[in-house]
């Protein structure tokens, strides 16, 4: 029997596909290996966005070759950004793999191990994520031409799913999923390919509608033509997480326009303005690029500022690096690395105190959390501000009359904070969500 293992890098799009893949796999009867020691086949599911990704998906390549070499392993088979971006320099340069497949063709894979399409069950996840969270894409590809951004390049235009797709696909999750995360390059732009018109709202709607009851979160909506419509839905549905994801990357005028954003920093303010209005107390997270060639120690200081005025509640900042095939490549990129690290720095000590001081006026109240793990003493949680993996965390300090399991939702009572982190204890009695 063919047993095969499945490495998935990169962003969460990445990992979506490669459930939907493994779902396939299990469907035909192919046995699936926690390690690649213990495969004869391995699929490497890649990302070819930025300098370090694509360093870490050819570590991972090379690796595994080096298992080949060895004898433990008959075939590996690269997918995705990487395989899509770079597939003619990778076939000659790198000859021991045994296929390189693009981000479009999952099905191929499966072709190639044993001639057989994609059955009906497209629809269903084989999770790699913990058995309570999942990630459902409901776009690929990007209409956007971002200075910075090689994706459109080999991802091609926006391909919006199918609302009742989408809707499928949430539903056939596991019983024991209890939040799925929304996510695409832009949610904002869903569904204009397919109904020619922005439709990001009407697939709320019927997501409110259907038999999924879970936490449902938003992730990566692009400021420019930000739809407000999907604000009211998100204020009166419970199960929408009071949470956005909006990638701002600047705020300098200068910056943004060399950046080919399409918005202002006034309206990049009035949009958060009317963001926080219509839906008090709802978490903002960003991310931001430090060290791009327009942006001098003036646009920087302005940034700064902002940032310290704003008061996201998340925020993540990237340095800047440039990629061939993208319109700022061409920009003379005279910023060190290490003053783009001390940018980084300066941001991020900035969101800190934000967070610091967020966290403080927590203290005593109530929220509903989702376990993610536990050591010895405490569980570790998430409420519905915290997206998986990049933001914070709540700690539960355990106690024996009030056992709780990965994957339980609870109410907690917050009880202490740091500059990132809650602590907390788990409310009694315990409280109705």
């Amino acid at each position: 029997m063919i047993k095969i293992f499945l490495h998935t890098l990169g962003c969460p799009k990445n990992i979506a596909d490669s459930e939907i893949m493994l779902n396939q796999l299990q469907l035909n009867n192919f046995k699936i290996s926690n390690s690649p020691q213990d495969a004869n086949v391995v699929i490497v599911n890649t990302c070819g966005f930025i300098n370090d990704a694509k360093e870490e998906s050819l570590e991972y390549i090379f690796d595994m070759i080096s298992l080949k070499q060895s004898g433990k392993l008959e075939k590996i088979y690269v997918t995705g950004c990487l395989s899509e971006r770079y597939r003619s320099d990778l076939k000659k340069n790198i000859p021991e793999v045994d296929g390189f497949f693009g981000v479009y063709e999952l099905e191929a894979v499966l072709k190639k191990l044993n001639g057989k399409s994609f059955s009906k069950e497209l629809y269903k996840h084989s999770l790699i994520t913990p058995n309570h969270y999942a990630y459902v894409k409901i776009s690929d590809g990007c209409n956007h031409r971002c200075s910075f951004c090689s994706i459109p390049s080999f991802k091609g235009k926006y391909k919006s799913k199918k609302i009742s797709s989408i809707i499928k696909e949430m539903e056939n999750m596991p019983v024991t999923v209890k939040e799925i995360n929304l996510v695409a390059q832009d949610i904002t732009y869903y569904g204009k390919d397919l109904y020619g018109k922005n439709s990001l709202a009407e697939l709320l709607k019927k997501i409110s509608k259907s038999r999924y009851k879970g936490w449902i979160r938003l992730l990566y909506a692009y400021p420019s033509r930000f739809p407000l419509e999907i604000l009211d839905i998100i204020l009166e549905n419970k199960n929408f997480c009071n949470y956005l994801d909006i990638p701002i990357q600047h705020i300098s005028d200068v910056v943004l326009k060399s950046m080919r954003r399409g918005i202002t920093r006034k309206n990049t303010e009035l949009l958060i303005e009317k963001i926080r209005q219509r839906v008090p107390g709802i978490s903002l997270r960003t991310s931001l690029i430090v060290g791009y060639p327009a942006e001098t120690k003036k646009e920087f200081k302005e940034l700064l500022s902002f940032v310290k005025e704003i008061k996201f509640d998340r925020l993540g900042v990237f340095t800047y690096s440039g990629e061939e095939g993208t319109q700022s490549f061409s920009l003379l990129d005279k910023i060190s690395q290490k003053e783009k690290e001390n940018r980084k720095s300066i941001i991020l000590e900035a969101q800190r105190e934000i967070s610091y001081e967020y966290n403080s006026k927590k203290v005593g109240k109530y929220f509903d959390v989702l376990i993610d793990e536990e050591d010895s003493e405490f569980y570790i949680a998430r409420s519905e501000f915290d997206a998986p993996d990049i933001d914070n965390l709540v700690w539960i300090k355990k106690q024996k009359n009030n056992k709780s399991n990965i994957g339980d939702l609870v109410n907690v009572k917050i009880t202490g904070y740091s500059d990132f982190d809650l602590y907390a204890a788990i409310s009694e009695p315990k409280r109705l969500s």
